[in-house]
Protein backbone atom coordinates (compact mmCIF):
# COMPACT_ATOMS: atom_id res chain seq x y z
CA UNK A 1 0.00 0.00 0.00
CA UNK A 2 1.35 3.43 -0.92
CA UNK A 3 0.91 6.53 1.15
CA UNK A 4 1.22 10.26 0.68
CA UNK A 5 3.86 12.02 2.73
CA UNK A 6 2.60 15.48 3.63
CA UNK A 7 5.15 18.09 4.77
CA UNK A 8 4.37 19.41 8.24
CA UNK A 9 4.69 22.95 6.91
CA UNK A 10 1.71 22.42 4.63
CA UNK A 11 -0.43 21.06 7.45
CA UNK A 12 0.54 23.99 9.64
CA UNK A 13 -0.36 26.42 6.90
CA UNK A 14 -4.13 26.22 7.40
CA UNK A 15 -4.22 22.72 6.00
CA UNK A 16 -3.38 24.15 2.57
CA UNK A 17 -2.91 20.76 0.94
CA UNK A 18 -6.32 19.57 2.13
CA UNK A 19 -7.87 22.79 0.89
CA UNK A 20 -6.13 22.36 -2.45
CA UNK A 21 -7.39 18.79 -2.87
CA UNK A 22 -10.88 19.89 -1.89
CA UNK A 23 -10.85 22.73 -4.43
CA UNK A 24 -9.55 20.39 -7.13
CA UNK A 25 -12.44 18.01 -6.47
CA UNK A 26 -14.94 20.86 -6.55
CA UNK A 27 -13.48 22.05 -9.85
CA UNK A 28 -13.67 18.55 -11.37
CA UNK A 29 -17.30 18.22 -10.28
CA UNK A 30 -18.10 21.66 -11.70
CA UNK A 31 -16.56 20.84 -15.09
CA UNK A 32 -18.23 17.41 -15.18
CA UNK A 33 -21.65 18.91 -14.40
CA UNK A 34 -21.14 21.61 -17.03
CA UNK A 35 -20.01 19.03 -19.58
CA UNK A 36 -23.07 16.88 -18.87
CA UNK A 37 -25.33 19.88 -19.23
CA UNK A 38 -23.86 20.69 -22.64
CA UNK A 39 -24.01 17.10 -23.95
CA UNK A 40 -27.64 16.72 -22.91
CA UNK A 41 -28.82 20.09 -24.24
CA UNK A 42 -29.73 18.76 -27.69
CA UNK A 43 -33.21 17.29 -27.86
CA UNK A 44 -33.06 16.23 -31.51
CA UNK A 45 -30.86 13.16 -31.15
CA UNK A 46 -32.63 10.20 -32.74
CA UNK A 47 -32.21 6.57 -31.73
CA UNK A 48 -32.10 4.95 -35.15
CA UNK A 49 -32.38 1.19 -35.74
CA UNK A 50 -29.19 -0.88 -35.89
CA UNK A 51 -28.07 -1.75 -39.42
CA UNK A 52 -24.98 -3.49 -40.77
CA UNK A 53 -25.51 -1.48 -43.95
CA UNK A 54 -23.57 -3.89 -46.17
CA UNK A 55 -25.15 -2.36 -49.30
CA UNK A 56 -22.89 0.65 -48.69
CA UNK A 57 -19.85 -1.52 -49.41
CA UNK A 58 -20.81 -2.40 -52.99
CA UNK A 59 -18.61 0.30 -54.58
CA UNK A 60 -15.62 -0.10 -52.26
CA UNK A 61 -12.34 -1.58 -53.45
CA UNK A 62 -12.13 -5.35 -52.88
CA UNK A 63 -15.94 -5.71 -53.05
CA UNK A 64 -16.98 -5.05 -56.68
CA UNK A 65 -20.64 -5.35 -55.80
CA UNK A 66 -20.29 -8.83 -54.28
CA UNK A 67 -21.60 -8.72 -50.73
CA UNK A 68 -23.64 -11.39 -48.91
CA UNK A 69 -27.40 -11.38 -49.18
CA UNK A 70 -27.96 -13.35 -45.95
CA UNK A 71 -28.24 -11.28 -42.76
CA UNK A 72 -26.53 -14.03 -40.78
CA UNK A 73 -23.35 -13.47 -42.79
CA UNK A 74 -23.15 -9.67 -42.44
CA UNK A 75 -21.10 -9.52 -39.25
CA UNK A 76 -18.40 -11.94 -40.42
CA UNK A 77 -18.33 -10.29 -43.84
CA UNK A 78 -17.63 -6.84 -42.37
CA UNK A 79 -15.00 -8.19 -39.98
CA UNK A 80 -13.08 -9.83 -42.83
CA UNK A 81 -13.52 -6.83 -45.09
CA UNK A 82 -12.06 -4.58 -42.40
CA UNK A 83 -9.01 -6.81 -42.15
CA UNK A 84 -8.52 -6.54 -45.90
CA UNK A 85 -8.97 -2.77 -45.89
CA UNK A 86 -6.41 -2.27 -43.12
CA UNK A 87 -3.86 -4.41 -45.00
CA UNK A 88 -4.50 -2.55 -48.27
CA UNK A 89 -5.58 0.84 -46.95
CA UNK A 90 -3.85 2.89 -49.65
CA UNK A 91 -6.15 1.31 -52.21
CA UNK A 92 -9.19 1.88 -49.99
CA UNK A 93 -8.41 5.60 -49.68
CA UNK A 94 -7.35 6.00 -53.32
CA UNK A 95 -9.29 8.25 -55.72
CA UNK A 96 -9.32 10.03 -59.07
CA UNK A 97 -8.51 13.74 -58.77
CA UNK A 98 -11.66 15.79 -59.49
CA UNK A 99 -11.73 17.81 -62.71
CA UNK A 100 -14.37 20.34 -61.63
CA UNK A 101 -12.62 22.37 -58.91
CA UNK A 102 -14.15 25.85 -58.71
CA UNK A 103 -14.53 28.75 -56.30
CA UNK A 104 -18.06 29.91 -55.58
CA UNK A 105 -18.96 33.13 -53.80
CA UNK A 106 -22.21 33.06 -51.86
CA UNK A 107 -23.96 34.42 -48.80
CA UNK A 108 -22.99 32.86 -45.50
CA UNK A 109 -25.46 30.51 -43.83
CA UNK A 110 -25.35 28.86 -40.41
CA UNK A 111 -26.92 25.43 -41.03
CA UNK A 112 -27.46 25.09 -37.30
CA UNK A 113 -27.97 21.77 -35.57
CA UNK A 114 -29.71 23.55 -32.73
CA UNK A 115 -31.65 26.81 -32.39
CA UNK A 116 -29.13 29.69 -32.42
CA UNK A 117 -30.90 32.71 -33.95
CA UNK A 118 -28.25 35.10 -32.58
CA UNK A 119 -25.62 33.46 -34.78
CA UNK A 120 -27.89 33.65 -37.82
CA UNK A 121 -28.16 37.41 -37.26
CA UNK A 122 -24.37 37.80 -37.29
CA UNK A 123 -24.21 36.41 -40.83
CA UNK A 124 -26.72 38.73 -42.48
CA UNK A 125 -25.28 40.42 -45.55
CA UNK A 126 -21.95 38.60 -45.33
CA UNK A 127 -20.43 36.54 -48.11
CA UNK A 128 -17.56 34.08 -48.45
CA UNK A 129 -15.63 32.10 -51.03
CA UNK A 130 -16.15 28.33 -51.15
CA UNK A 131 -14.25 25.58 -52.92
CA UNK A 132 -16.68 23.21 -54.62
CA UNK A 133 -16.10 19.98 -56.49
CA UNK A 134 -17.74 16.61 -57.02
CA UNK A 135 -16.63 14.18 -54.35
CA UNK A 136 -14.96 11.04 -55.77
CA UNK A 137 -17.14 9.08 -53.33
CA UNK A 138 -20.72 8.94 -54.56
CA UNK A 139 -23.65 8.57 -52.15
CA UNK A 140 -27.44 8.52 -52.66
CA UNK A 141 -27.58 12.17 -51.52
CA UNK A 142 -26.83 14.88 -54.15
CA UNK A 143 -26.17 17.49 -51.45
CA UNK A 144 -23.49 15.35 -49.88
CA UNK A 145 -21.83 14.51 -53.18
CA UNK A 146 -20.87 18.13 -53.77
CA UNK A 147 -17.85 18.90 -51.63
CA UNK A 148 -17.77 22.27 -49.86
CA UNK A 149 -14.92 24.11 -48.13
CA UNK A 150 -14.75 27.78 -47.17
CA UNK A 151 -11.57 29.43 -48.40
CA UNK A 152 -9.57 31.77 -46.16
CA UNK A 153 -6.53 32.89 -48.22
CA UNK A 154 -3.79 34.78 -46.41
CA UNK A 155 -2.91 38.17 -47.85
CA UNK A 156 0.17 38.45 -49.99
CA UNK A 157 3.13 40.32 -48.53
CA UNK A 158 5.28 42.41 -50.87
CA UNK A 159 3.53 40.79 -53.80
CA UNK A 160 4.54 37.29 -52.67
CA UNK A 161 2.04 34.60 -51.70
CA UNK A 162 2.88 32.51 -48.67
CA UNK A 163 3.18 28.82 -49.53
CA UNK A 164 1.64 27.47 -46.30
CA UNK A 165 -1.94 26.18 -46.08
CA UNK A 166 -3.91 24.29 -43.44
CA UNK A 167 -7.05 22.21 -43.89
CA UNK A 168 -9.42 22.64 -40.95
CA UNK A 169 -11.92 19.91 -40.05
CA UNK A 170 -14.53 20.74 -37.41
CA UNK A 171 -16.25 18.46 -34.94
CA UNK A 172 -19.24 16.18 -35.49
CA UNK A 173 -22.52 18.08 -35.92
CA UNK A 174 -20.70 21.38 -36.34
CA UNK A 175 -22.51 24.22 -38.05
CA UNK A 176 -21.06 26.16 -40.97
CA UNK A 177 -19.25 28.79 -38.89
CA UNK A 178 -17.54 26.47 -36.40
CA UNK A 179 -13.74 26.86 -36.47
CA UNK A 180 -13.87 29.85 -38.80
CA UNK A 181 -12.13 31.94 -36.13
CA UNK A 182 -9.14 29.57 -36.23
CA UNK A 183 -8.87 30.17 -39.97
CA UNK A 184 -8.96 33.94 -39.48
CA UNK A 185 -6.27 33.70 -36.79
CA UNK A 186 -4.04 31.66 -39.10
CA UNK A 187 -4.45 34.35 -41.76
CA UNK A 188 -2.94 36.89 -39.36
CA UNK A 189 0.28 34.87 -39.48
CA UNK A 190 0.34 34.43 -43.23
CA UNK A 191 -1.15 30.93 -43.32
CA UNK A 192 -4.06 30.22 -45.65
CA UNK A 193 -6.85 27.94 -44.43
CA UNK A 194 -9.45 25.75 -46.08
CA UNK A 195 -12.29 24.93 -43.69
CA UNK A 196 -13.97 21.71 -44.86
CA UNK A 197 -17.59 20.76 -44.52
CA UNK A 198 -17.33 17.06 -43.59
CA UNK A 199 -19.72 14.59 -45.21
CA UNK A 200 -23.36 15.15 -44.25
CA UNK A 201 -22.54 18.48 -42.51
CA UNK A 202 -23.97 21.99 -43.06
CA UNK A 203 -24.64 22.55 -46.78
CA UNK A 204 -23.90 18.86 -47.48
CA UNK A 205 -26.59 17.72 -45.06
CA UNK A 206 -29.53 15.93 -46.74
CA UNK A 207 -32.85 17.74 -46.38
CA UNK A 208 -34.27 14.88 -44.31
CA UNK A 209 -31.78 15.53 -41.46
CA UNK A 210 -31.49 18.17 -38.75
CA UNK A 211 -28.12 16.80 -37.57
CA UNK A 212 -25.19 15.12 -39.32
CA UNK A 213 -26.57 11.74 -38.30
CA UNK A 214 -25.28 9.85 -41.31
CA UNK A 215 -21.63 10.72 -40.56
CA UNK A 216 -21.67 8.60 -37.39
CA UNK A 217 -24.62 6.36 -36.73
CA UNK A 218 -25.88 2.88 -35.89
CA UNK A 219 -25.51 2.02 -39.59
CA UNK A 220 -22.07 0.41 -39.46
CA UNK A 221 -21.03 0.45 -43.13
CA UNK A 222 -22.50 3.90 -43.84
CA UNK A 223 -20.32 5.30 -41.06
CA UNK A 224 -17.27 3.72 -42.72
CA UNK A 225 -18.33 5.13 -46.09
CA UNK A 226 -18.68 8.63 -44.62
CA UNK A 227 -15.21 8.38 -43.09
CA UNK A 228 -13.70 7.17 -46.34
CA UNK A 229 -15.36 10.07 -48.13
CA UNK A 230 -14.02 12.59 -45.60
CA UNK A 231 -10.45 11.33 -46.03
CA UNK A 232 -10.64 11.30 -49.82
CA UNK A 233 -12.29 14.74 -49.97
CA UNK A 234 -9.51 16.09 -47.77
CA UNK A 235 -6.83 14.71 -50.07
CA UNK A 236 -8.65 16.30 -53.02
CA UNK A 237 -8.43 19.63 -51.19
CA UNK A 238 -4.66 19.13 -51.05
CA UNK A 239 -4.67 18.62 -54.81
CA UNK A 240 -6.48 21.92 -55.31
CA UNK A 241 -4.15 23.77 -52.94
CA UNK A 242 -1.15 22.38 -54.81
CA UNK A 243 -2.68 23.63 -58.06
CA UNK A 244 -2.83 27.10 -56.49
CA UNK A 245 0.90 27.01 -55.80
CA UNK A 246 0.96 25.98 -52.14
CA UNK A 247 3.80 23.69 -51.15
CA UNK A 248 3.56 23.26 -47.36
CA UNK A 249 0.47 21.60 -45.93
CA UNK A 250 -0.99 21.04 -42.50
CA UNK A 251 -4.23 19.78 -41.03
CA UNK A 252 -6.17 20.65 -37.90
CA UNK A 253 -9.00 18.34 -36.89
CA UNK A 254 -11.27 18.50 -33.87
CA UNK A 255 -12.99 15.45 -32.35
CA UNK A 256 -14.40 13.46 -35.30
CA UNK A 257 -12.38 15.81 -37.50
CA UNK A 258 -9.27 14.71 -35.60
CA UNK A 259 -9.96 11.10 -36.57
CA UNK A 260 -10.41 12.12 -40.21
CA UNK A 261 -7.20 14.16 -40.04
CA UNK A 262 -5.13 11.28 -38.67
CA UNK A 263 -6.37 8.84 -41.31
CA UNK A 264 -5.63 11.33 -44.08
CA UNK A 265 -2.17 12.16 -42.75
CA UNK A 266 -1.34 8.46 -42.43
CA UNK A 267 -2.08 8.05 -46.13
CA UNK A 268 -0.75 11.30 -47.54
CA UNK A 269 2.87 12.40 -47.22
CA UNK A 270 1.97 15.98 -48.08
CA UNK A 271 0.48 16.58 -44.62
CA UNK A 272 3.63 17.40 -42.68
CA UNK A 273 2.07 19.37 -39.80
CA UNK A 274 -0.83 17.94 -37.79
CA UNK A 275 -3.01 19.14 -34.94
CA UNK A 276 -5.23 16.47 -33.40
CA UNK A 277 -7.61 18.46 -31.21
CA UNK A 278 -9.03 15.62 -29.07
CA UNK A 279 -7.56 12.27 -30.02
CA UNK A 280 -8.48 8.65 -29.44
CA UNK A 281 -7.63 5.10 -30.47
CA UNK A 282 -10.57 2.93 -31.55
CA UNK A 283 -13.53 4.54 -33.30
CA UNK A 284 -15.83 2.04 -31.62
CA UNK A 285 -14.60 2.81 -28.11
CA UNK A 286 -15.49 6.48 -28.45
CA UNK A 287 -19.00 5.71 -29.69
CA UNK A 288 -19.52 3.04 -27.03
CA UNK A 289 -18.34 5.07 -24.03
CA UNK A 290 -18.96 8.67 -25.06
CA UNK A 291 -21.68 10.68 -23.41
CA UNK A 292 -22.61 12.40 -26.67
CA UNK A 293 -23.11 9.08 -28.53
CA UNK A 294 -25.26 7.35 -25.93
CA UNK A 295 -28.19 7.29 -28.40
CA UNK A 296 -26.08 5.34 -30.90
CA UNK A 297 -24.94 2.84 -28.28
CA UNK A 298 -28.58 2.31 -27.37
CA UNK A 299 -29.12 0.99 -30.90
CA UNK A 300 -26.06 -1.27 -30.74
CA UNK A 301 -26.47 -2.90 -27.36
CA UNK A 302 -29.17 -5.42 -28.25
CA UNK A 303 -27.32 -6.72 -31.32
CA UNK A 304 -23.57 -6.23 -31.07
CA UNK A 305 -20.90 -5.98 -28.37
CA UNK A 306 -17.92 -3.65 -28.19
CA UNK A 307 -15.35 -6.17 -29.42
CA UNK A 308 -17.39 -6.94 -32.54
CA UNK A 309 -17.91 -3.23 -33.18
CA UNK A 310 -14.16 -2.63 -32.88
CA UNK A 311 -13.56 -5.21 -35.59
CA UNK A 312 -16.35 -3.79 -37.74
CA UNK A 313 -14.85 -0.28 -37.51
CA UNK A 314 -11.16 -1.24 -37.45
CA UNK A 315 -10.60 0.29 -40.88
CA UNK A 316 -11.60 3.77 -39.64
CA UNK A 317 -9.78 3.57 -36.29
CA UNK A 318 -6.59 5.63 -35.93
CA UNK A 319 -4.95 2.83 -33.94
CA UNK A 320 -5.00 0.65 -37.09
CA UNK A 321 -2.74 3.06 -38.94
CA UNK A 322 -0.03 4.13 -36.52
CA UNK A 323 2.55 2.15 -38.50
CA UNK A 324 1.26 3.81 -41.66
CA UNK A 325 1.51 7.23 -40.03
CA UNK A 326 5.12 6.52 -39.02
CA UNK A 327 6.16 5.89 -42.62
CA UNK A 328 4.11 8.61 -44.35
CA UNK A 329 6.93 11.15 -44.47
CA UNK A 330 8.35 13.49 -41.81
CA UNK A 331 5.57 14.82 -39.60
CA UNK A 332 5.16 17.16 -36.68
CA UNK A 333 2.08 16.75 -34.48
CA UNK A 334 0.26 18.43 -31.64
CA UNK A 335 -2.05 16.20 -29.59
CA UNK A 336 -4.59 18.08 -27.47
CA UNK A 337 -6.91 16.35 -25.03
CA UNK A 338 -9.14 17.34 -22.15
CA UNK A 339 -8.66 16.15 -18.59
CA UNK A 340 -12.40 15.86 -17.87
CA UNK A 341 -13.56 14.65 -21.29
CA UNK A 342 -16.77 12.59 -21.22
CA UNK A 343 -16.83 12.04 -24.99
CA UNK A 344 -13.24 11.08 -25.81
CA UNK A 345 -12.34 9.55 -22.46
CA UNK A 346 -8.93 10.81 -21.27
CA UNK A 347 -7.48 7.31 -21.01
CA UNK A 348 -7.94 6.89 -24.78
CA UNK A 349 -6.13 10.15 -25.48
CA UNK A 350 -3.31 9.28 -23.10
CA UNK A 351 -2.80 6.01 -24.95
CA UNK A 352 -2.29 8.02 -28.12
CA UNK A 353 0.30 10.17 -26.35
CA UNK A 354 2.04 7.10 -24.93
CA UNK A 355 2.16 5.47 -28.38
CA UNK A 356 3.56 8.62 -29.98
CA UNK A 357 6.20 8.82 -27.27
CA UNK A 358 7.10 5.12 -27.57
CA UNK A 359 7.71 5.56 -31.29
CA UNK A 360 9.68 8.79 -30.82
CA UNK A 361 7.36 10.80 -33.04
CA UNK A 362 8.04 14.53 -33.32
CA UNK A 363 5.08 15.72 -31.27
CA UNK A 364 3.84 17.82 -28.39
CA UNK A 365 0.98 16.94 -26.03
CA UNK A 366 -1.27 19.43 -24.24
CA UNK A 367 -3.86 18.58 -21.59
CA UNK A 368 -6.65 21.14 -21.24
CA UNK A 369 -8.29 21.65 -17.82
CA UNK A 370 -11.82 21.11 -19.16
CA UNK A 371 -13.99 18.60 -21.00
CA UNK A 372 -14.87 17.86 -24.63
CA UNK A 373 -17.77 20.26 -25.07
CA UNK A 374 -16.43 22.83 -22.63
CA UNK A 375 -13.38 23.17 -24.87
CA UNK A 376 -15.66 25.26 -27.07
CA UNK A 377 -16.73 27.51 -24.19
CA UNK A 378 -15.13 30.60 -22.66
CA UNK A 379 -12.36 30.69 -21.44
CA UNK A 380 -11.20 27.28 -22.69
CA UNK A 381 -11.82 27.96 -26.37
CA UNK A 382 -9.26 30.75 -26.23
CA UNK A 383 -6.73 28.51 -24.50
CA UNK A 384 -7.33 25.78 -27.09
CA UNK A 385 -7.07 28.25 -29.96
CA UNK A 386 -3.84 29.68 -28.56
CA UNK A 387 -2.18 26.26 -28.50
CA UNK A 388 -3.42 25.39 -31.99
CA UNK A 389 -2.38 28.61 -33.72
CA UNK A 390 0.94 28.89 -31.90
CA UNK A 391 1.88 25.33 -32.86
CA UNK A 392 0.91 25.66 -36.51
CA UNK A 393 2.76 28.94 -36.91
CA UNK A 394 5.97 27.49 -35.41
CA UNK A 395 5.80 23.99 -36.91
CA UNK A 396 6.10 25.00 -40.55
CA UNK A 397 9.72 25.22 -41.61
Amino acid sequence: MSCIVVPVALLENDCSLINYLHMRKLYANWITNWETQLTTADTNRIVRPFEWGVEWTRTWPFVNGNYPQSAEAYEGYLHKLNETVVRHSHEFFSYDVPTDFRLERRKLQLFATRSRPQDEDKLKGKEGDFLRFTSPVSTPYPENNLMNARWFPAKEKNGTKNKRAVIVLPHWNSDAISHNSICTALNWFGISALRMSPPYHDIRRPAELTRADYAVSSNVARTIDATRQAVIDMRCCLDWLAQQGYTQFGVMGTSLGSCYAFLASAHDERLSVNVFNHASTYFADVVWTGQSTRHIRESFETTIDLESLRRAWACISPTSYVDQFATAGPKKSLVIYAKYDLTFLPEFSRRVVEEFARRNFDFKAVELPCGHYTTGETPYKYLDGYHIVKYLVRAFT
